[in-house]
């Protein structure tokens, strides 16, 4: 996994595509991203999105009528990314193994360089308002998380698979602190002796 990127590789072209090749929208962001990120939400207004991306005021508000709209945009981008990263995995693998895979790619997450934790645990943090937009991604996106442990829990005839599916989606969030926190390598296999307790109906 990684969490943000600074060039996208086109397949259908040689080489690879630098931010300013790409779309007003796009570039916006993948500001927005790198930013939001290591910076925070808060932090970052929109004169400075907009000189990042290389934009106009005009174009930044033709595409989004709010910054709390772009913070919605990147958090969307990062649904889409931890979803193509793990859902493939449940899908292509026994359940066992598609849990521990899951588990081994955020712990590789977490021991990437400039890893600040969770964005949408960031996000939450500086959108007290639960019934604000930015919270209901945030929620969304957890329910989808709870919703894939669930469903491998029960292909693999876990005695709870509700229960469990909470109990991994805690370790899931504790995974995300820790890597950002502490020695994520020494937490590695704490990490994934606990997964194997839990999907194992222990």
């Amino acid at each position: 996994m990684s969490i943000t990127g600074k060039k996208t590789t086109d397949a259908g072209h040689q080489g690879t595509k630098t931010v300013a090749d790409l779309p007003p929208r796009e570039r916006l962001v993948q500001a927005a991203s790198r930013l939001f990120y290591y910076e925070g939400v808060r932090a970052v207004g929109v004169e400075r999105l907009i000189s990042e991306a290389g934009v106009t005021k005009v174009t930044f508000y033709r595409h989004f009528a709010s910054k709390d709209d772009l913070v919605v945009a990147y958090l969307m981008t990062k649904d889409a990314y931890y979803k193509g990263v793990a859902e493939p995995l449940a899908a292509g693998h026994p359940p066992a193994e598609a849990i521990d895979l899951i588990f081994e790619a955020i712990a590789e997450h977490a021991r990437e360089r400039g890893f600040r934790g969770s964005p949408f645990m960031n996000a939450a943090a500086e959108y007290p308002d639960a019934g604000h937009p930015v919270r209901g991604l945030v929620t969304s996106h957890r329910e989808w998380i709870r919703t894939l442990f669930r469903d491998l829990l029960t292909r693999l005839g876990h005695t709870d698979p509700e229960s469990g599916a909470g109990a991994l989606l805690m370790l899931y969030d504790g995974a995300m602190a820790a890597g950002y926190l502490d020695d994520s390598t020494a937490a590695h296999k704490t990490l994934l002796d606990a997964v194997r307790l839990i999907r194992s109906g222990g």
